[in-house]
């Protein structure tokens, strides 16, 4: 096994051995291992060969794929999806999909740049837009928002520079909640010389801030909430207290053009900011001490609903990691704006996401929590939270845009939250079967279909029909077939 493909996922381990009441002694000696080595396994300190993988998973009666890494994990998803597409003659399985990562996960990661690069041509031709210009030579090679997602993602959402850099200079300047706006306004003024003041109405529409360095002031919209304006004043601290950090990182991420490395910048001011506001260590014991209760560390913090969900999909340092969560964003016509998972969860690259998801029905319950128990095609089931978290527009003629965040994790963590609180965690028949979306989703019977699986042949048959207007062949054709 190389490096690459070494399974270190002790937590999981433990977790699972604990739920099923084993000890360290019994689960070793069924495995014929020493107590000590299964101990270093849940202490990631060996990884779970195959051998043993092949083994747990007969005895737990679990799939092999339960301990496979995440990354690899969303790889396979995302390599499958795309395989779909038409352009390739016919789809390929899951369990190709993943032998295909294991084998050779750097051709994978090729094949989907060029399947990226393929795309961007496609948009660019359709939008006519055929500029050939030097300077335009190549920068539609990948779309500059996946790219930068796909990087933040493959990170797990967590840069630990900035994470600790932030949370160093709150500890010397003893920044506090109740006061932290003036206290950070002080720090930017007597640090880089800059004040701030209210936005002039010629500000722009729809600007909410702005730099302006050759007055050496910054500009926040009176509109905008206090968490907001807050998270703006930290978002440009991280600018200039971080700026050689960040080019470093945007550097060594290698992205292909100057726009993605732009948006990458933007996304690392803002992880900064979040780390500013809401420091890890006081944080994450605020979040274990309240039970991650959303509403509670945002009156402690100071900060927003969506704020603090972001800011608990990042807890993933090394040596003291919080739950790992999936954190969501979309508008009311299901667009995804921004998504990030730190667990198993994977996200349909193409389409909207699942319309069972209780992300989609916050929307028809404003400014409620809903809780849901829901579980993937894998057999992985999840706690989920979900609620709107829209604005005023500041004024009866603006626009306020509608927009939810869902947070969710594995069920095996779910008591550490207080959303489990009054459920029924091992009741299957209250979980909802949920997917990635439905040209990823492998549900044949969901009512909820709104477009058929990637990679099955329909049978549209005119004397019964189904719950969707046509039949699932469970099997996938292979490419000899599909050109007879």
């Amino acid at each position: 096994m190389t490096k690459h493909h070494k399974i270190f996922a002790g937590d999981r381990l433990r977790r699972l051995r604990e739920q099923r009441g084993t000890t360290q002694a019994e689960l070793a000696d069924a495995l014929g291992i020493s107590a000590g080595y299964l101990s270093q396994m849940e202490g990631d300190q060996r990884p779970i060969t195959r051998k043993l993988l092949m083994r747990l998973s007969r005895l737990l009666g679990i799939e092999p794929n339960y301990f496979a890494a995440d990354d690899d994990l969303r790889l396979a998803s995302e390599l499958r999806e795309t395989a779909s597409d038409p352009l390739f003659g016919s789809a390929i399985s899951a369990d190709e999909a993943s032998a295909a990562v294991r084998v050779a996960p750097d051709i994978a990661q090729r094949f989907l740049h060029l399947y990226r690069g393929y795309l961007a041509l496609e948009e660019e031709h359709r939008s006519l837009q055929t500029r050939v210009t030097q300077n335009d030579v190549g920068a539609a090679s990948r779309f500059p928002y996946d790219e930068v997602r796909d990087w933040v993602q493959s990170k797990r959402n967590y840069f630990d520079a900035l994470d600790r850099a932030a949370e160093k200079l709150a500890g010397a300047r003893s920044f506090h909640p109740e006061n932290r706006s003036e206290d950070f306004i002080r720090y930017l003024r007597d640090a880089y010389g800059i004040r701030t003041e209210q936005a002039p109405e010629d500000l722009g529409k729809g600007m909410i801030w702005r730099l302006d360095n050759s007055a050496k002031t910054l500009f926040l919209s009176e509109d905008a909430p206090a968490e907001s304006r807050l998270f703006w004043i930290a978002h440009v601290i991280g600018l200039l207290e971080q700026r050689d950090s960040i080019e470093r990182q945007i550097k060594q991420a290698r992205l292909s053009n100057e726009e993605a490395a732009s948006l990458a910048r933007v996304a690392l001011a803002n992880y900064f900011a979040g780390a500013l506001v809401m420091p890890y260590e006081a944080f994450l014991a605020t979040a274990r001490e309240v039970r991650y209760d959303i509403e509670r560390l945002q009156r402690r913090f100071g900060t927003s609903f969506e704020q603090v969900c972001h800011r608990l999909s990042t807890l993933q340092r090394r040596n003291s990691p919080g739950i790992p969560f999936y954190f969501l964003k979309i508008d009311i016509a299901g667009n995804v704006l921004k998504r990030s998972s730190a667990t198993r969860f994977q996200f349909a690259r193409f389409g909207g996401p699942c319309p069972l998801w209780n992300v989609h029905q916050s929307f028809s319950h404003p400014g409620r929590i809903l809780v849901q128990l829901a579980a993937t095609p894998d057999g992985t089931r999840y706690l989920s939270v979900a609620r709107t978290v829209s604005l005023s527009a500041g004024s009866y003629l603006s626009r306020p845009r509608a927009v939810a965040v869902g947070l969710g994790c594995e069920i095996a963590y779910a008591n550490e939250t207080v959303y489990a609180k009054g459920l029924n965690l091992d009741d299957l028949d209250a979980t909802d079967p949920i997917g990635p979306g439905c040209r990823a989703c492998e549900r044949r019977d969901c009512r909820h279909r709104a477009l058929p699986p990637i990679g099955h042949p329909l049978d549209v048959g005119t004397i019964e029909r189904g719950v969707v207007p046509y039949q699932i062949d469970a099997k996938i054709p292979r490419t000899s077939d599909s050109s007879r």
